[in-house]
């Protein structure tokens, strides 16, 4: 059944509520296994004062005698909050789950009218999720899936967020292909891409983004039920306007911590989508995220978005390599390789970073090698790159390094597409020797010598 909230009126389009209250967090990995000293007859009396006036208190097996048939909403938010804490404890999740917190929330959930009580329960779930025997129990305790699944209908941003977090961590969970059927409904689907469409809520996008990222990332089984029926509904284009508004926000006055880690998750999703068969045609022939990718790699300032902009890279060289007309769109793009340069301190530590930006610059250079030579362009992009000298011969020292680290047939590949792009760069640097003196120097473009001799020196070592 659905829990219905206050309607909304007919000037709102979009999800847009109070902020979340400060809520008990998810377990960290390092919090599993801690003793504790709680009493657990404390535990226990806790469970009881959630119950509804509906459950049968005898159902709670253990000796006390002073039960709360019910409770007003203020006294369920501090209990319900107290338990939240505590199943962040491994030990303390599964002695709530074998006290039936479960079934008390699931009969909270059939009756409550409350927002609040409905973002503590689901949040209750959540981090009891968050350990694989409690994780297990969730899935069978009869209609306890269903009212779940169906709170994604309550228009209320803190309980959506915790209603996404938990199913994100039960999607992959043992019993992912069970939450996968529960999820399967056209109406269910559809219900979830209007709210990642309409809310402007910053983290109730970056969660309901991460679910959409867990399905494209989960076993083939529970992606197969879900997914293809996501594509079909509009997936890829919703997930291209969002990374539109993200990006928005960060070329405007709006860069904020919440706001990079949103943008992030939406490229990630974005990633994942690309890489499954019978997504990844719409998202290669899509201009417009072509275009939105290339906006990120020339921001100025990249520091707090450096993730966003090394993910963007990879996307932009598998985009290239499906569809190879796209490089049209950027070989004259100054700003673009300038910006491509400044991202290589950044994607150091990940081999397909690093091989991706290789491979869009031996790309972009290949048009100069195929294509009558234009002096003037030549000639800035000469400056460009002698300019980036520094951070080049770095890249190529470490970059040998970790290449000595690798398995041979990874080395081999990555070795493969870096010398392509150096011969590249060697050639056309090479052919703007002879061709200098048919150029006026421009301020904009000095090229310094000695740099462009260590450039052609650096491509000539490492290639």
């Amino acid at each position: 059944m659905s829990i219905q909230s206050e309607p909304i009126s007919d000037e709102e389009e979009e999800i847009e509520f109070e902020q979340p209250a400060q809520n008990p967090p998810a377990p960290a990995d390092e919090l599993f296994d801690i003793s504790t000293t709680v009493d657990p007859s404390y535990i226990i009396s806790l469970i009881r004062k959630l119950l509804p006036s509906t459950m049968n208190p005898t159902s709670i097996n253990d000796q006390e005698k002073n039960v709360s048939h019910s409770v007003g909403d203020d006294c369920w938010e501090e209990h319900g909050c107290v338990l939240w804490d505590l199943a962040t404890s491994r030990t303390h999740a599964e002695f709530m789950v074998q006290n039936l917190i479960l079934e008390v929330i699931l009969a909270t959930l059939t009756v409550s009218q409350s927002p609040r009580v409905t973002e503590i329960s689901l949040g209750i779930i959540g981090n009891l999720a968050c350990h694989e025997v409690s994780q297990k129990q969730i899935a069978t305790v009869k209609g306890l899936i269903e009212i779940i699944v169906d709170q994604l209908f309550v228009d209320d941003t803190p309980c959506l967020c915790e209603e996404f977090r938990l199913l994100t961590l039960c999607l992959q969970g043992s019993e992912g292909v069970t939450w996968a059927h529960a999820l399967q409904p056209e109406t269910i689907l559809s219900r979830i891409l209007w709210i990642v469409e309409n809310t402007l809520n910053p983290q109730l996008i970056e969660k309901s983004v991460g679910f959409l990222l867990a399905i494209s990332e989960s076993e083939d089984e529970v992606r197969t039920l879900v997914l293809p029926q996501l594509v079909k509904l509009g997936l890829p284009s919703i997930l291209t306007n969002l990374l539109a508004f993200e990006i928005s926000k960060i070329e405007g006055d709006e860069r904020s911590p919440e706001r990079y880690s949103v943008l992030d998750t939406v490229l990630r999703a974005i990633e994942a989508l690309a890489v499954v068969d019978g997504c990844s045609q719409e998202l290669c022939s899509s201009k417009k995220l072509f275009n939105l990718l290339c906006t990120m790699i020339k921001l100025t300032d990249k520091i707090e978005v450096a993730t966003s902009c090394v993910t963007a890279t990879v996307l932009i060289a598998n985009l290239l390599t499906d569809s190879e007309d796209l490089i049209l769109e950027i070989n004259e793009d100054l700003d673009f390789l300038h910006g491509l340069l400044d991202i290589i301190p950044f994607a150091s530590d990940e081999m397909e970073a690093r091989n991706a930006l290789w491979d869009i610059i031996s790309r972009l250079l290949t048009q100069f090698q195929q294509e009558k030579m234009n002096s003037i362009i030549l000639y800035k992009y000469i400056s460009i790159l002698a300019s980036k000298i520094d951070i080049i011969e770095e890249e190529l020292l470490d970059h040998q390094l970790t290449s000595s680290n690798q398995d041979q047939t990874g080395s081999e590949r990555n070795l493969r597409i870096r010398t392509a792009a150096l011969k590249r760069i060697d050639f056309i640097a090479s052919q703007w020797l002879t061709l200098k003196d048919q150029v006026s120097p421009s301020d904009a473009y000095m090229v310094n010598e000695r740099d462009l001799d260590r450039l052609k020196d650096c491509c000539r070592k490492y290639s």
